[in-house]
């Protein structure tokens, strides 16, 4: 029997087309949700953003960069400018075959690979809608020969803008700092939208330090665009607000002394105000030019400077580390009074070196024949090592290092300039960790005058001579003194701050200050030459600090040693002594003894600040007479 063959299943043909119908709405289904969700998204969710989005399509918002503020000394000299200078820029979103462009324009005018190289650097960080700058300081010569030429370039256009200029050069340019152009650490630092339209950032110094206050605030201008990317009206406008100027306490004409008694040689001056902790010079020389750095330094002459043995761009007021010698003494001889380890009238056999007991070892004094019996006054005005080997050995280095922190050694005077250091005052906890060592009473010893481990800057040292001439007052140093918002409005005036006082009997100050004076003005003073003629009393105290080691009985030559192995000269001082107005402190790198070299650095510049002028003055175009002013820092 023939099986029935069967052609159709009316049955499994529905299920099947049941179920790829159920299939079918789903996908739909699923697709119509997705249409949904995107129109929410765009229509809901996302309606002001991509509102904006269509309104830059012929909406543009260009930012207009703030004006800098500009720098001044104390008396209202100009120390920072801004000048004028015509710049050619470019527009990403308007030129078209721009590298071709670019070589093009290059046999017009020229444009160096290193314009070429920042100016792409530029174009990635930027929005393709902001003006770039190819070129800058155009000469009129090449503004007319590109004018004549610029309908063959689409998107390039001359534009003026403000450039950083620095009148004085090179003076007080580790305290000014300098611009530069803006790169991709400047932007992640201070934030990318702030700095949209600005094409330069301060780098160093008080530029950079207050870089915020002399920035300002950016602009806008909101502009209808046509098809072409043309403007064609100004929609809204939000004037930039210029940075704030700013007035230091610097004094032009005693920092450029300062410069011209160090030049030719290396090392640092710096003067405080000590009634309130104005830093009225601070040289580090040798110096260099800010000019160099505003629109890009030359790497020719970046290497000179980098590559420079003497260091031009290092500053060594503010991060010097040198050994302080002999300068200390005077805070060492108060710390000692203090603690009652020594007194007035007690005296120590200086008999030319000083021995730990129990030990063989000879640490020598600089006289070699010794001192004989000396007390604390003539110990500060000789400069006896024996007496402040003593006095160390006696304090212990944990007593001795607590009172020299009291100071401000081994710490940041807080000064308002970047890159400060600390300088280093040793203790044992120290020692150990640099050196997995013990502490010896013979680093004790030699940190009594204040050599072995002890570093100290110029600052701390002028900080520390300002605090003994408050007999104990502590100002934080500052080179900022007002703030000018705007030129309708009166300039702002920093208030000091200050810090924990050094704790003193009146006596012991001024047993220590007399010390002090003895020095330029007593008759055995170690800088009597100095202080001879003198029409101001002050007060001193010299220091010669060692570069390297002597062998024990040892001496040296110093005519046979290379100049860089020779002893440092420094020197400290504040005058005039009833009412002290100035303090400093002066190194000259292995400029020999502090009493030959330092200390007649330091009466200059007190005589050039302390002292009247005389000035000519011309009467009926034919005579001159010569008066002298009342002197202009003279407050008591």
């Amino acid at each position: 029997m023939l099986e029935k063959k069967i052609l159709k299943d009316e049955k499994e043909e529905h299920l099947l087309f049941r179920s790829r119908a159920i299939a079918a709405a789903v996908i739909v289904f699923l697709l119509l949700s997705v249409i949904g969700v995107r129109l929410f998204y765009l229509q809901i969710t996302s309606h002001e953003h991509l509102t904006e989005l269509a309104q830059e399509n012929y909406q543009k918002r260009i930012p207009t960069p703030p004006v800098r503020g500009q720098i001044y000394d104390r008396n209202g000299i100009v120390l920072a400018d801004n000048k004028i200078e015509y710049v050619l820029e470019v527009v990403q979103d308007k030129a078209q075959g721009l590298d071709d462009n670019i070589a093009l324009l290059q046999k017009l005018i020229p444009i160096s690979p290193k314009d070429i190289s920042k100016f792409k650097q530029k174009l990635r960080i930027n929005s393709k809608f902001q003006p770039v700058v190819l070129r800058s300081a155009l000469t009129e010569e090449e503004i007319a020969i590109f004018s004549v030429n610029q309908y063959r370039f689409p998107g390039f256009a001359v534009n003026i803008r403000t450039e950083r200029l620095y009148p004085f050069g090179s003076v007080a340019s580790h305290v000014i700092g300098y611009v530069g152009r803006i790169d991709t650490r400047d932007l992640e630092r201070l934030g990318k939208d702030e700095y949209k339209g600005s094409t330069h950032v301060g780098k160093t110094g008080v530029e950079r330090f207050y870089e915020s206050r002399l920035h300002g605030k950016a602009g806008f201008k909101k502009v209808e665009m046509d098809a072409h990317s043309e403007p064609q009206r100004t929609l809204a406008e939000e004037s930039p607000i210029s940075g704030e100027d700013l007035f230091l306490t610097i004094d032009l004409e005693l920092q450029i002394k300062a410069e011209q008694l160090l030049e030719g040689q290396r090392g640092a001056i710096v003067a405080i105000d000590p009634r309130n902790g104005e830093v009225l010079a601070m040289a580090s020389v040798p110096m260099f030019d800010s000019n160099l750095f505003v629109n890009g330094i030359s790497y020719k002459n970046y290497n000179a400077l980098r590559d420079n043995p003497e260091r031009p761009l290092f500053n060594r007021a503010l991060q010097g580390a040198y050994p302080p010698g002999s300068t200390i003494k005077p805070a060492a001889a108060l710390a000692g009074l203090n603690s009652e380890v020594i007194t007035p009238k007690r005296s120590v056999n200086g008999r030319g070196f000083f021995q730990i007991p129990g030990t063989k070892h000879r640490y020598r004094c600089w006289k070699k024949t010794g001192h004989g019996h000396i007390s604390v006054n003539r110990a500060i005005y000789q400069s006896c090592d024996v007496y402040f080997y003593d006095l160390a050995y006696r304090m212990g280095i944990d007593r001795y290092s607590e009172a020299m922190s009291r100071f401000g050694f081994g710490q940041k005077t807080g000064i308002d300039l970047p890159h400060e250091r600390s300088g280093l005052m040793p203790t044992p906890a120290w020692k150990n960790r640099r050196y997995k060592t013990s502490w010896y009473p013979g680093d004790t010893v030699n940190v009594g005058i204040g050599q072995g481990y002890w570093t100290a800057s110029p600052l701390q040292l002028a900080h520390s001579t300002a605090t003994i001439a408050t007999k104990g007052r502590r100002i934080t140093p500052h080179v900022l003194k007002s703030v000018r918002v705007s030129r309708d409005l009166p300039e702002k005036l920093t208030r000091p701050k200050f810090l924990p006082s050094v704790i003193a009997e009146d006596k012991h100050w001024n047993t220590v200050i007399q010390g002090m004076v003895n020095v330029v003005h007593g008759p055995m003073g170690t800088a009597r030459g100095s202080g001879a003629g003198a029409k101001y009393r002050y007060a001193g105290k010299t220091g010669t600090a060692q570069v390297f080691g002597i062998a024990q009985n040892k001496t040296y030559n110093a005519a046979k040693l290379a100049k860089r192995l020779h002893d440092h000269s420094l020197f400290v001082a504040f005058a005039p002594l009833d009412n002290p107005r100035i303090a400093l402190s002066v190194i000259v790198e292995n400029g020999g003894g502090g009493s030959a070299v330092a200390a007649p650095i330091a009466r200059k510049l007190l005589d050039s600040y302390l002292l009247p002028k005389p000035v000519t003055i011309k009467v009926d175009n034919t005579k001159e007479s010569s008066e002298t002013p009342p002197n202009k820092n003279d407050n008591s």
